[in-house]
């Protein structure tokens, strides 16, 4: 359906409930207006919602549904995954809180596969505690490379700063045996494609980070540079993808650098997530490149130390869903877009046209 004419469906899940996700969650969608823009399906317990709202003084109406399906447009929908009585302990994570954390993300994710919301937004989870509980993953990235059989891109955005990183959350001893010139160049594309489709950016300059500090001084800091990574950009740019570096990471992320770049790359999580934070923490948000589906979450974590405080802050979430609306729009736009495009080639070619070969002319 086209982006014009659909009001997307952006379901939510809601993170550890003793943490600030219901919080921020709620704060989000209080203005009364919110439902003309998009229509929110959030995956957890009126019960427990009721409860919150009151300790924040929020003054919400839900609709209960039992399924993503039944949500109506013009309401918030809150699909009930329990009807029973939820012990809320704000401040500490706690079995049950960590269990609905589970059951709400795999409810949504299940409704995303099935199209019945067009976008899942992410509240924070607890991945330690989840880890526990039998999660299989250290994060929402794994979980939906698994569920979408698709490898992911962790990729931080704002408006003027985007930053991917290579390796996710894994020990620093382990960050350079993950790396490798297929790996970078297959994420370098991953990149260059989402900037393109879910972005809107024609043709997309990336910036690549080195691994070792100056990026590697030329070999006297380490290889990393010379063997893999520079090699890696080189093959890239004989094929037409813009990308550069690597860059020395200490010194990059100045305005006056990186500016000039669309999107950058670095090779492990705090490289990027720290100077991301720094520069862009309130509306920083995390999405994942390069799945078939859409999903974004806050830059922050469950913040138990302001857990009922009333004092979190729902500008990054907020900016969540509406990144997760317009990546969706942009996307939607692209495909219409290129099957515009292909469509008259499609017919010439069914007709023994082939624009791409040069007419052959009489001798």
């Amino acid at each position: 359906m086209s982006p014009k004419n659909h009001k997307v469906r952006v379901g939510i899940s809601i993170g550890d409930f003793n943490g600030i996700g219901p919080e921020i969650i709620m704060k989000s969608l209080k203005d009364k207006t919110i439902t003309d823009f998009f229509t929110p399906v959030i995956f957890g317990s009126g019960k427990l919602f009721t409860y919150q709202k009151n300790i924040f003084k929020l003054n919400l109406n839900f609709n209960y549904v039992n399924e993503a399906s039944q949500a109506q447009a013009g309401k918030l929908n809150m699909v009930n995954l329990t009807k029973e009585n939820v012990n809320v302990e704000l401040g500490v994570p706690t079995e049950e809180s960590t269990q609905m954390a589970i059951d709400s993300l795999e409810a949504a994710t299940e409704a995303l596969m099935k199209g019945d919301i067009d976008v899942l937004v992410t509240a924070p989870i607890n991945k330690d505690e989840m880890v526990k509980m039998g999660f299989k993953h250290a994060g929402h990235t794994g979980y939906f490379e698994e569920k979408f059989s698709k490898k992911g891109l962790m990729f931080l955005v704002t408006e003027d700063l985007k930053v991917a990183v290579s390796t996710h959350h894994i020990p620093i001893a382990k960050v350079a045996e993950n790396i490798s010139k297929e790996n970078i160049k297959k994420q370098i594309r991953v990149l260059n494609q989402t900037l393109i489709e879910d972005f809107c950016i024609q043709k997309p300059k990336i910036a690549v980070l080195g691994l070792n500090p100056h990026a590697g001084d030329g070999g006297v800091i380490g290889t990393e540079e010379i063997e893999i990574i520079s090699p890696a950009i080189q093959e890239l740019s004989d094929n037409g993808i813009l990308a550069f570096g690597p860059f020395p990471a200490d010194s990059f992320f100045q305005p006056n650098k990186y500016r000039n770049f669309d999107g950058v790359l670095a090779m492990y999580h705090d490289q990027g997530l720290a100077p991301f934070k720094t520069l862009a923490y309130e509306e920083g948000v995390n999405y994942t490149a390069g799945l078939p589906f859409i999903r974004t979450s806050p830059d922050h974590g469950v913040a138990y130390d302001i857990a009922g405080k009333n004092i979190a802050d729902e500008q990054s979430f907020m900016e969540a869903i509406f990144t997760a609306i317009k990546v969706f729009n942009n996307r939607s736009e692209y495909s219409e877009l290129m099957n515009t495009r292909l469509q008259p080639r499609k017919m010439a070619v069914d007709n023994g046209i082939d624009e791409d070969l040069p007419e052959e002319t009489e001798g």
